[in-house]
């Protein structure tokens, strides 16, 4: 489609934009209304929201408008899983220059379609409105078929420490971006589009995680909300964490530590729960720590120390722009 948003107009536009949409059973009404209506069959709404700023989050020289839709959406509904819960519906608010392509909110919105297709979901409603710089708002529902959602507080000491998905791939794609290389594609491409493994999240419920969280800011900082919420102390085992060798070629390219990825890189958005240690895990999931009383040493360890390098994301931390993967 040809010409600007501004040209189309903003009920133009979310015609264009509804038009792309497909849905799911537990949609009882769609866009068009008011408000969606979703079916709720457990009687709990699980719910999460995000937002991705244009400079911040993502760039258009790095990232087409699909891959943004993918990623904004990956985000959101891998925060439905992690606790736990099946995703069912997601809601967008966009704002757009008036002079951006129509293409671009197409586009993107094909992104955030084809992502919750992956998740089980469906896009239900959103607004668009005009501004300077593009942000998009994601807010995604799930259900927890009746579970219980699987909170950060649960950790018990005695417990194990498992993961599913990737770690640390955002980061070095990250890398890779900011020193203006498109190669290793794989390592690109997880940063562009994260795969989180959604089934994972209610999985890992239903084998009796007591604790679980995505893998957003990075797995030690991740990993440092469940044992500051459960008041425990996590150690990590850097020999069971699992390095690529390209990501190993990489590192040595670019001067850096890979470990140092896989353990404070975020958007992977990878599932770690924890778990009793007498349960039986799938081959998806890897053992990397233990959970032990809380003591004097920082609440997540490697190896039995502390980790004293860098990383994990803060948004307002002194120098957010040096932190590994996002902007």
């Amino acid at each position: 489609m040809k010409g600007t948003v501004g040209e189309l107009g903003e009920f133009g536009l979310i015609r264009e934009l509804t038009s792309r949409l497909t849905t799911t059973p537990a949609v009882r009404l769609g866009p068009g209304d008011d408000a969606a209506v979703v079916s709720a069959p457990d009687r709990r709404v699980v719910a999460s929201t995000d937002i991705l700023l244009e400079g911040r989050h993502f760039r258009r020289d790095w990232s087409t408008a699909y891959d943004v839709g993918r990623k904004a959406a990956a985000q959101n509904l891998a925060d439905i899983a992690a606790m736990g819960a099946v995703p069912t519906a997601l809601l967008l608010g966009l704002v757009v220059p008036a002079e951006l392509p129509v293409t671009w909110p197409t586009e993107l919105m094909d992104g955030i379609r084809d992502e919750c297709q992956v998740a089980g979901a469906a896009v239900v409603g959103g607004d668009v409105v005009r501004g300077d710089v593009i942000t998009v708002a994601i807010t995604a529902l799930g259900d927890l078929r009746n579970h219980e959602p699987v909170l950060r507080s649960g950790a018990q000491p005695g417990d194990v420490v498992a993961v599913t998905g990737w770690l640390g791939w955002s980061a070095a794609g990250f890398a890779v971006l900011s020193r203006g290389f498109r190669s290793p594609r794989a390592f690109v491409e997880a940063h562009r589009r994260p795969e989180p493994p959604y089934h994972a999240g209610p999985a890992a419920a239903g084998l009796g995680a007591t604790a679980m969280t995505d893998v957003s800011d990075g797995l030690i900082a991740d990993l440092g909300h469940i044992a500051d919420a459960s008041k425990v102390r996590i150690d990590l085992r850097s020999a069971a964490v699992d390095i690529p060798t390209q990501m190993h070629d990489i590192g040595q390219a670019v001067g850096v530590d890979p470990l140092q990825w896989v353990l404070t890189g975020g958007e992977d958005h990878a599932i770690v729960a924890t778990f009793p240690p007498d349960v039986k895990l799938p081959a998806r999931w890897k053992v990397i720590g233990e959970v032990l009383n809380r003591s004097a040493l920082p609440q997540v360890t490697v190896d039995g120390a502390p980790w004293t390098s860098t990383g994990g994301w803060d948004h307002f931390g002194a120098d957010p722009a040096a932190q590994d993967g996002t902007l």
